[in-house]
């Protein structure tokens, strides 16, 4: 009878409110999620995925690599079921990617290469030749071609403050872990 659809809004308002007025973003997570459940059950998919965008990017900045990348697969797969939202998928990977390079290099190499077989366009990003390149330069354990990597891709797409966070975690612990060769 259109009751979930009233429930999810409430539970996005509440979630919105820790966001920005308590900044628990754990809180705002739990409630984003339930947003999230409440759109799906009543059909209304974009919805459910805005939540779970907003979901995904809160459990990134609380090191929750796992389930952001989970999220930004499942939205980026369901983005490229529908030919209007295809080109946003790119954007949901590159992110997944990311996350992965949070948690390590071989993982994050997997991953690309999935993320080419499910969207073939990906291939020729800009995203995806940074990450290339940063990989690249993790595996070198070379930290003024990683910031110079990210600098230039910047220079021409600016990377706001979700990705700058991510990028500078992974340049953290590109200093901090040791010269294996």
């Amino acid at each position: 009878m259109g009751r979930f659809t009233m429930a999810a809004k409430h539970h996005q308002t509440i979630a919105e409110m820790y966001e920005t007025e308590a900044v628990d973003y754990e809180k705002a997570v739990t409630h984003y999620e339930q947003a999230a459940d409440y759109f799906r059950g009543e059909e209304s998919n974009s919805s459910a995925n805005k939540c779970l965008l907003k979901v995904a990017q809160y459990a990134a900045q609380l090191e929750n690599y796992e389930k952001a990348i989970q999220i930004y697969q499942e939205v980026a797969s369901s983005a490229l079921e529908s030919s209007l939202l295809k080109y946003s998928a790119k954007e949901y990977l590159f992110r997944a990617a990311l996350c992965h390079l949070c948690v390590d290099v071989l993982n994050a190499q997997h991953a690309l290469e999935r993320y080419v077989q499910m969207y073939p366009a990906f291939q020729d990003s800009r995203e995806y030749k940074l990450l290339k390149t940063l990989i690249e330069h993790i595996e070198e354990q070379n930290l003024d071609g990683f910031t110079e990597a990210v600098k230039d891709y910047d220079s021409i797409s600016r990377l706001d403050q979700w990705y700058t966070t991510i990028l500078l975690r992974i340049k953290k612990q590109l200093n901090e872990s040791p010269d294996l060769r």
